[in-house]
C-alpha cells in the first residue's frame, strides 16, 4: 500500500490552509460531542504551541482550518498532532464503551503479524497550504466557510454553527473565538 503525503513548508510569517478527514470519510465528527472535543482540542493546542486561529468548519467528515504560527519555531505536524490526537483517543475510548462491534467493524485496521490499529482521522498528511498575503487570506476563509452552504446543510455560513463565519459576522458569543492578529477584516 502507497501512503500519501503531504509536504509541509513551515516558513515564518507564513499562514496556513489545513484540511484533514475522517477515517475513511466517514462522518465521526456529525454530532456536537465529538464536535465539541475537537473544539477543545483545537483551543488547547493553540494556547499550549503558539498559533493563532484566523478560521475554522467542521463538517461531519472532514475540518478546514486557517491559522498562522506566531513563533518561527512553530511546526504544523505537531499542531495537527496536537489537534487531532486528543479527539481520536476521546472517540475511540467512547466507542469501546458504547459501540465496540461498529468500531471492530468500520475503524479498526489490520496491521502485518496480526495486529491492528484503530483510526479515527484518514492516514496521510492531509492537505497544507502555505498563505502569505491578505488576497490569498480571504479567499481561503471565504472558501473555508462557503463549504456547509455548499454541501445543503445551512443556506448562509454564519448559520453553521460549527465555524468561525458567525464570529465574523459578529455573532457573540461564538463557539471559538478567533484570534486578534488576523492583518485584517473579512467580509463573508
Amino acid at each position: 500500500m502507497i501512503r500519501k503525503t503531504c509536504r509541509r513548508y513551515d516558513v515564518p510569517g507564513h499562514a496556513h490552509e489545513l484540511t484533514f478527514s475522517c477515517y475513511r470519510r466517514l462522518p465521526l465528527l456529525s454530532r456536537d460531542r465529538t464536535r465539541r472535543w475537537f473544539v477543545e482540542a483545537l483551543d488547547t493546542a493553540r494556547s499550549r504551541l503558539g498559533f493563532d486561529l484566523w478560521g475554522y468548519v467542521i463538517m461531519p467528515e472532514l475540518v478546514h482550518l486557517l491559522i498562522w504560527p506566531r513563533q518561527a519555531e512553530c511546526r504544523i505536524a505537531r499542531v495537527l498532532r496536537h489537534v487531532k490526537r486528543p479527539v481520536a483517543r476521546r472517540a475511540i475510548a467512547f466507542l469501546e464503551r458504547r459501540a465496540p462491534d461498529w468500531l471492530d467493524r468500520y475503524l479498526t485496521v489490520p496491521r502485518p503479524r496480526g495486529a491492528s490499529v484503530r483510526r479515527f482521522w484518514q492516514a496521510g498528511g492531509g492537505y497544507d497550504r502555505n498563505l502569505y498575503d491578505a488576497r490569498t487570506d480571504s479567499f481561503a476563509l471565504s472558501y473555508i466557510h462557503a463549504n456547509p452552504v455548499r454541501r445543503g446543510l445551512v443556506e448562509r455560513p454564519e448559520e453553521w454553527p460549527w465555524s468561525s463565519a458567525a464570529w465574523y459576522a459578529g455573532h457573540r458569543p461564538a463557539t471559538l473565538e478567533m484570534d486578534p492578529t488576523l492583518p485584517r477584516v473579512y467580509e463573508l
